[in-house]
């Protein structure tokens, strides 16, 4: 959340600067606003598509990596290990022998890290 409020801050100065420099008078060029606005797409790219992509890339591959007898924690909050694997569905084995099925999508990779770390 911080680094979405700090570039939303510095997006919001350069439209700020685009807009001072569109009231400037005749004789200035056009192309300062395109380079300007070309700055705001290459900003928004790289602090905000870019790594949400790579999140989701690394959330993909962690998924499918999960094998049976993995610790995982569900974005429910679900701990156990992975029992059976069938397709894009997994079933977690909790404390006293239960049994539930999931999702992959229903891993959360940050969780199950953290876990791991304890």
């Amino acid at each position: 959340m911080f680094y979405f409020i700090t570039i939303t801050l510095t997006l919001q100065q350069l439209i700020m600067i685009n807009e001072i420099l569109l009231q400037a008078p005749a004789g200035g060029s056009q192309w300062q606003s395109f380079i300007i606005f070309g700055g705001v797409i290459l900003v928004f790219y790289f602090f905000m598509i870019r790594p949400q992509q790579k999140k989701a890339k690394d959330a993909k591959k962690f998924t499918d990596e999960i094998k049976r007898g993995d610790y995982v924690v569900t974005i429910g909050g679900a701990h156990g290990n992975v029992a059976e694997i069938d397709g894009d569905t997994f079933i977690l084995e909790v404390e006293k022998g239960g049994r539930i099925r999931f999702n992959k999508s229903a891993i959360s990779m940050e969780s199950t890290k953290a876990a791991a770390k304890k």
